[in-house]
C-alpha cells in the first residue's frame, strides 16, 4: 500500500527536479541579482532601468506589438482552421503547408523578412520594375517608423500565426459534430452556428491560444532585432542590451522580472475573462 502511495510521487519527481533546476533556481537567482548592487540590497537597478532613454519607448513598443499582432493572428488563424474544417480534400496538405513557418527560427524569419523588405529587398525591386520607385527606399529606418512597424508586424504574424492555427484545428476536432447538425436541423445559418455552437466550445482552444501568444510576444526579440537592431526598442531587446552591450546584469534581470510580471499579468486575466464552465466544455 505505502509503495502505490508513493508510485505518483515517483513518477513526477524527473519533471520535479528538472523544472527546479531549470525554472525555479534561475528565477530566484534573477530576482536575488535584480535586487543586488555591489553585493548590497538595492533599488539602483530598478531606478537604472527606470532612467533608461529607451525604457518607456521598449515598453510603448512592445504593448503597441502585442496589441496589433495578437487580435491579427487570432482572427487569421481562426478563419484559416474554419476552412480547414470545411474541407473534404486536401486538409492534411494544406495544413502542413500553413504551419511551415513553425519550422523557421525567430531568426530566420527575422531574416527572412529582411531580405523582402531592406533597401535592395524583393519589395524594392518589384515596385522599381513597376516604376513606382524611383529608387532603393530604405522601409527599416528609424526615420520611417511606421513602415518599420508594419515589417515588424508582418514578420511575426507571418512567423508565429501557424502556432495559433494547431491550437484552433485541434480544438476544433474536439467538438462533436451532433452539435452542429442539430442546429442546422433547427433551421440555425452557418453564421448561427460558427457563434453560438462553435465559438463558446472553442473558447478553451482561444483562451490557451492568447495566453501562449501573449508570453511570446512579450519576449519577442530576435525578429525585431533582424529587422530594425534597435531602431525599434522592445523589453527583451533592452534585457539583451544591458547584459552583453552594457555588460550590467542587474538591470537585466530587473528587464527580465518586469517580463515575466507582464506576462503573468495577461495570463491571470486571460484565465478570469474566458472563464469556461465544465458544462460548457467540449
Amino acid at each position: 500500500m505505502t509503495n502505490n502511495r508513493l508510485l505518483p510521487y515517483l513518477l513526477i519527481a524527473p519533471a520535479t527536479v528538472f523544472l527546479v533546476l531549470l525554472f525555479v533556481v534561475p528565477l530566484v537567482q534573477t530576482i536575488a541579482l535584480a535586487f543586488m548592487d555591489n553585493g548590497v540590497a538595492s533599488l539602483t537597478n530598478f531606478r537604472k532601468m527606470a532612467g533608461d532613454l529607451n525604457f518607456g519607448l521598449s515598453i510603448g513598443n512592445t504593448f503597441l506589438l502585442v496589441l496589433a499582432v495578437i487580435p491579427l493572428q487570432i482572427c487569421m488563424a481562426l478563419v484559416m482552421a474554419m476552412m480547414i474544417q470545411k474541407m473534404d480534400k486536401g486538409r492534411d496538405l494544406v495544413l502542413w503547408i500553413w504551419i511551415i513557418p513553425l519550422g523557421i527560427s525567430d531568426l530566420a524569419a527575422g531574416l527572412v523578412w529582411l531580405a523582402i523588405l531592406q533597401d535592395r529587398g524583393y519589395v524594392n525591386t518589384v515596385l522599381n520594375m513597376l516604376g513606382l520607385v524611383d529608387g532603393p527606399v530604405n522601409w527599416l529606418s528609424y526615420e520611417a517608423p511606421v513602415s518599420l512597424f508594419v515589417g515588424v508586424v508582418l514578420a511575426e504574424v507571418w512567423r508565429a500565426t501557424a502556432i495559433v492555427l494547431v491550437i484552433l484545428v485541434a480544438g476544433l476536432q474536439l467538438i462533436p459534430k451532433e452539435y452542429g447538425e442539430a442546429a442546422e436541423i433547427f433551421g440555425a445559418g452557418p453564421w448561427t452556428r460558427f457563434r453560438k455552437i462553435t465559438l463558446p466550445l472553442l473558447k478553451p482552444s482561444i483562451q490557451s491560444a492568447l495566453i501562449l501568444r501573449t508570453v511570446l510576444a512579450f519576449e519577442v526579440f530576435a525578429v525585431v532585432y533582424a529587422l530594425s537592431g534597435r531602431n525599434f526598442p522592445v523589453l527583451v531587446g533592452e534585457a539583451y542590451a544591458w547584459q552583453h552591450v552594457n555588460q550590467n546584469n542587474g538591470v537585466a534581470a530587473v528587464y527580465a522580472i518586469l517580463v515575466m510580471a507582464i506576462s503573468l499579468a495577461a495570463t491571470v486575466i486571460y484565465i478570469r475573462a474566458l472563464r469556461t464552465p465544465p458544462e460548457m466544455q467540449p
